[in-house]
């Protein structure tokens, strides 16, 4: 090589870096994807065991208790007192919850002060079926002047075997 070609490499500069546009798209970037994120959204219910069976009968006798029972052809909804109250079938080939919630809105309108009921499910009862019978017993929609308002039917949920 001649000497030249290695004065002209010499001479050569590397080039400078310039990332001052990609800092500036960082900085906003970022924090606008940090806040619109949503890590996580965790809903929680709190559920309870039906009381065993010497408690169950010492309640019979003193309180009464509704029961929500969940089978593959019918909703049977009964108290612990008086018995089935009513069996709702099938509609179309599936569970029928508007009108286990109109049966259980007036069941609230007579026992306003109630808020615990049991679900009682056959076994392979499918998990969505079970999610929209906790639905419809929690909680109902209700029209009120000019918009729908959730009102609280039997907040106090309890799973069990049907009988």
């Amino acid at each position: 090589m001649s000497v030249r070609a290695r004065v002209r490499r010499a001479r050569r500069s590397v080039p400078e870096l310039n990332i001052t546009a990609f800092m500036n798209l960082m900085v906003v970037l970022v924090p606008f994807l940090l806040l619109s994120a949503v890590f996580s959204n965790l809903a929680i219910i709190e559920l309870n065991l039906p009381p065993d069976n010497q408690q169950a009968e010492d309640n019979k006798k003193k309180e009464r208790n509704f029961e929500v029972i969940v089978r593959k052809d019918s909703l049977v909804v009964a108290d612990t007192l008086g018995g089935v109250i009513k069996r709702i079938p099938l509609k179309d080939g599936k569970q029928d919850f508007k009108a286990l919630s109109d049966l259980l809105i007036a069941i609230k309108l007579k026992y306003p002060k109630k808020e615990n009921i049991s679900l009682l499910l056959e076994a392979e009862i499918p998990y969505d079926t079970l999610i929209q019978v906790m639905d419809t017993v929690r909680e109902v929609k209700v029209l009120e002047v000019t918009s729908m308002v959730r009102k609280e039917l039997f907040p106090q949920i309890a799973i069990g075997d049907a009988p």
